[in-house]
């Protein structure tokens, strides 16, 4: 068994670190596997070489023009790759990784299944496109999920009240709190929780894990009302990107703060918070706009940046945030799309109530599991009428909770997730539009359709 260790992202830093070499070689180690980084680590793969250790590479992010001197180099996004699928996630180039080793031992997919829940779970966390191969890595390791679940996982559904997971359900419930150990504390917790086999001890993991997640939450929301307020105090609302710091924010969740404020401004987004002696920050962007790219047009600012079109992560010197700051605004502002900075949602199809049935449902769940690339059908309904049950629900009213009916017929229930403010929009009976994607509830053993409301007019 080859021991498993889990780098620590405040002492180490993200990815490949000069003290995770220095650790395996104190161990005797002579071979590491980087997961999901590595692409850029030429010099600490260098530095490992000297001391005898070899490197294998598992990674999706974009390469520069010069590789690591590595064992291998795995990466589908490689120009010279010709594998055939480009959108796996570094967990899926892992798993590649192990079903190469698997052929060679005489080992069959079948002798695989049993770790596409961990894939799958990647799949959803990373959000990548679910198309192609991740499409049915994705599917299968539901069925994992959902049938034959590991102890880790079992113990944190356990908490649930759902009967069956989905894509959403494993990036919304799963992955946040696996992603909390390391973020709150260590992800070592995530280890433990992932390779338990005993119900209980993994009960007793998952518990710690969801007190980390708690806290998560809560620093989650503080810093995202913190960035605001600073864009707010700044009147930086106008510009066409939100570039904020505080050296006191923490690092394992500026990105989910990125990601809020990327849905509260709309415009490619960086937390900056500090990191040592140098400030670290996660960049989200909006549909259409290559962040990566425009870091890379500000590269004589940063001392290292790596990641995707839509997330990327980047460290600099503190005296360089300012001209930083200034330059990455000229580079998006001279080559996005201005329309690009205005949300919108594209409807597939109008729909009348009376069409969302048991039967239909059982359709749409064919074409499943829904993620980036492969997006639930989103539907329009004109003139539905608030039947006298709405109200708001959640922290603070943030959610909205409706009961339509559309001329007088059938009633069907809705949530709309952050549209409590648009209460006003439904009471009263004013007839009202609805965008919204179609979902199932399940509330005491009982299972109904409801109306995922996307937007109202």
């Amino acid at each position: 068994m080859w021991p498993l260790i889990f780098r620590d992202r405040y002492e180490e830093g993200y990815g490949v670190s000069y003290k995770g070499i220095d650790f395996a070689e104190d161990n005797g180690f002579s071979l590491i596997i980087a997961l999901d980084c590595g692409i850029k680590a030429i010099e600490k793969v260098a530095y490992a070489k000297e001391k005898g250790i070899d490197f294998i590479i598992c990674d999706h992010h974009r390469p520069d023009a010069i590789l690591p001197m590595a064992t291998a180099v795995l990466d589908p996004k490689r120009e010279d790759c010709n594998y055939p699928y480009k959108e796996l996630c570094g967990c899926g180039v892992g798993f590649k990784l192990v079903q190469a080793l698997g052929t060679k031992r005489g080992e069959g997919i079948n002798d695989l299944v049993l770790y596409l829940d961990l894939v799958a779970t990647a799949i959803g966390a990373d959000i990548v496109p679910i198309t192609g191969e991740n499409r049915i890595l994705a599917y299968y390791g539901l069925q994992v999920i959902n049938q034959n679940p590991r102890a880790g996982f079992k113990a944190i559904i356990q908490q649930l009240k759902k009967s069956t997971l989905t894509i959403t359900d494993v990036v919304f419930i799963i992955a946040p709190r696996i992603n909390a150990a390391g973020r709150m504390e260590h992800g070592q917790h995530a280890v433990n929780l992932l390779t338990e086999t005993d119900i209980s001890k993994a009960t007793k993991f998952a518990l710690e894990i969801e007190k980390f997640n708690s806290e998560r939450k809560g620093l989650d929301q503080e810093i995202t009302q913190e960035a605001i307020l600073q864009i707010q105090r700044n009147r930086e609302e106008d510009r066409f990107t939100s570039v904020v710091f505080q050296e006191d924010w923490h690092k394992g969740v500026i990105g989910i703060v990125a990601s809020r404020l990327t849905e509260t401004y709309y415009r490619p987004t960086l937390v900056f918070t500090k990191s040592g002696d140098k400030l670290a920050a996660s960049a989200r962007s909006v549909k259409g706009f290559d962040v990566y790219n425009a870091l890379e047009s500000c590269s004589e600012c940063i001392e290292q940046f790596g990641g995707h079109k839509y997330a990327a992560g980047l460290t600099l010197l503190e005296e360089q945030y300012e001209a930083f700051k200034e330059q990455f605004e000229k580079v998006v502002k001279d080559t996005i799309d201005p329309t690009l900075l205005t949300p919108e949602i594209q409807v597939d199809t109008l729909i009348e109530l009376k069409d969302i049935t048991p039967k239909l449902m059982r359709i749409l769940k064919q074409f499943a599991p829904f993620s980036p690339g492969n997006m639930a059908p989103v539907f329009m309904a004109e003139n539905l009428v608030d039947t006298g049950y709405v109200r708001t629900v959640g922290q603070d009213g943030t959610h909205l909770k409706v009961s339509v009916t559309q001329e007088d017929s059938y009633k069907i229930e809705g949530i709309g997730f952050g549209l409590g403010d648009k209460i006003s929009k439904v009471t009263s009976r004013k007839p009202f539009n609805a965008v919204f994607s179609i979902d199932e509830n399940e509330w005491q053993g009982t299972i109904s359709l409801q109306l995922k409301i996307r937007d109202i007019q």
